[in-house]
């Protein structure tokens, strides 16, 4: 939902996937491996929104198996340097036509946004965030910065620009009503897929190492997952 928020609710005049575009509409991704990146990827593709510009590392297989390269689709690798990613970028800019008005940060530190804004126009460019308390000075004033969080779906807190405009009654919470049951749909009939995850030994007792392998770095394109069954002990508390 994070992914579908950003992708439709904070950047402006992306199509959504019951009404594909017909034309290119390049997109840059950074953080095409995290999670909400991966997703950002899959409902593009839904919406036929080309060429996607990925940035990623350690996950770049993994978002091989998502992209559309006789679309224009490309990978670009943020750990070649920050110095080359930006010659990388405006390449595939270049390429995209030579001008990307869109783009989503999944990451949102280290530098992310100001590689992207070295490309993003300068003029009608947008750019949506993650985190809620980054310091984001560096994005130039002529560029669209919003913010993506989840919550705002469960809760009217953020009108969107299209209801101030309009005074519509709907809004945040009516998007996260249709996309939530969309969801469903696309992954019973097959045709939108979960992120690939990974069952951590011991239950409880595995959060740490999980962690730990967060921090350093070590998880890409996966997501951890702990079955309560399966932590030491935990037999004493059930109760019938």
């Amino acid at each position: 939902m994070t992914a579908a928020f950003g992708l439709y609710q904070r950047l402006e005049g992306l199509p959504l996937p019951w009404h594909p575009t017909t034309t290119s509409t390049p997109l840059i991704i950074y953080g095409a491996a995290s999670a909400v990146g991966a997703y950002v990827i899959k409902l593009a593709q839904l919406s036929n929104i080309h060429p996607l510009i990925c940035v990623a590392g350690r996950g770049i297989p993994y978002v091989e198996s998502l992209i559309d390269k006789s679309k224009g689709d490309v990978i670009l690798d943020y750990r070649d340097g920050d110095d080359t990613l930006v010659q990388n970028l405006q390449s595939a800019v270049s390429k995209a036509g030579g001008k990307v008005e869109h783009a989503f940060d999944a990451i949102s530190e280290h530098g992310s946004f100001i590689s992207i804004c070295k490309v993003l126009d300068h003029h009608t460019g947008q750019i949506t965030l993650v985190l809620p308390n980054g310091d984001y000075n560096a994005i130039p004033s002529t560029i669209k910065q919003s913010r993506t969080y989840v919550g705002f779906v469960h809760a009217d807190t953020d009108q969107n620009e299209f209801q101030k405009a309009t005074g519509s009654k709907t809004g945040n919470t009516d998007f996260g009503f249709v996309m939530f049951r969309f969801f469903g749909r696309g992954l019973q009939e097959g045709w939108f897929r979960g992120h690939p995850h990974e069952v951590v030994p011991g239950g409880l007792a595995g959060v740490g190492g999980a962690l730990k392998n967060l921090k350093d770095g070590k998880a890409s394109a996966v997501k951890y997952m702990f079955r309560l069954e399966d932590t030491e002990g935990v037999e004493r508390y059930r109760t019938n």
